[in-house]
């Protein structure tokens, strides 16, 4: 594997990762209401300020 398809990789990866983000963020800026009809599942997390990772950027898949 060259470094140019490891980094084309990373950037991929960090692309991803910052979209989910962003929809999240995105959603949970929604009334709890609209996020319990779209079937957001953690809409009752934000109540107690806990959240779950965003996904694969930090080493986690």
């Amino acid at each position: 594997m060259s470094i140019l398809s490891s980094l084309g990789r990373i950037a991929t990866e960090f692309s991803a990762a910052r979209a989910r983000y962003q929809t999240e963020r995105a959603i949970r800026s929604l009334p709890i209401e609209l996020q319990k009809d779209i079937g957001w599942p953690q809409a009752s997390d934000t109540k107690t300020g806990t959240r779950n990772g965003i996904g694969s950027w930090a080493g986690a898949k």
